[in-house]
């Protein structure tokens, strides 16, 4: 039989955590797919190992792995791929499929147009935005980034969509910060380019709290959050597999 194991990161706030699964329970119903799980990269139960142990069990003979990620990084380039060799050991009859992250895509930008929107702060020529991203010291991170922020700069035809990463990766929120500060834009679009809630979204927040301009407006969005796109992104790559025979 065919599983699905959702892999998703993981967080120490438990809404965070509780985010995805409500997430996954959502796909779970729109898609058919006899045996379905989740599991955590980190700081949650189950983990990959538990998640693909419960789907052998259950009676899966081949697993498709999605992972619940914004880009790819070292989660998908080594955390992931480690488990998995990990588990084809431990299970030699098991095929395991490691699918994409949901990267660069258009339904993505669309996201973050539509949580600038929510703030119901027009856009204007003397507009900017900033996109803050986790960051990772993977290059390809950095490029996917800026590759996005050129598909929204040409979406809302604004003239400056700047890019930061609050760890591992220049620039730095402060750095980004700063720099619109010192810019001649009057209002400042914040967006996290974050799935979920938790400590790096409470560090924006709390940043942009203590920022203030007297001739400035800075708006902070939501974070992109559990989007329904997303659920459509995951359908599209799922729909592949199921023309397959694996495992049947």
């Amino acid at each position: 039989m065919q599983a699905v194991l959702y892999v998703c990161h993981g967080s120490r706030l438990a809404k965070a955590c509780e985010e995805a699964i409500t997430f996954v329970e959502q796909c779970k119903m729109s898609i058919d797919f006899p045996i379905q799980e989740i599991c955590f990269i980190e700081l949650a139960d189950p983990d990959i190992a538990t998640g693909i142990e419960i789907c052998v069990k259950k009676g899966a003979t081949s697993i498709i792995v999605i992972p619940i990620l914004l880009l790819a990084a070292g989660h998908v380039k080594q955390d992931i791929p480690e488990a998995i060799q990990k588990a084809r050991q431990r299970y030699p009859f098991l095929q395991i499929l490691l699918d994409e992250p949901f990267g660069i895509h258009e339904k993505m930008v669309s996201i973050i147009i539509e949580r600038m929107m929510e703030s119901a702060v027009p856009l204007h020529e003397r507009a900017m935005i900033l996109l803050v991203a986790r960051g990772s010291s993977d290059p390809d991170t950095k490029s996917a980034m800026k590759t996005i922020a050129g598909m929204l700069q040409q979406k809302t035809n604004v003239s400056r969509v700047d890019v930061c990463f609050l760890a591992a990766a220049a620039p730095s929120l402060e750095d980004a910060l700063q720099a619109a500060k010192q810019s001649s834009y009057q209002t400042i679009f914040v967006v996290p380019y974050l799935l979920f809630t938790g400590v790096l979204m409470k560090k924006i927040e709390q940043r942009l709290r203590s920022l203030t301009s007297s001739d400035q407006q800075w708006v902070l969005c939501g974070y992109l959050g559990y989007h329904p796109f997303l659920k459509e992104l995951i359908k599209e790559k799922l729909q592949k597999y199921s023309r397959l025979t694996i495992g049947v």
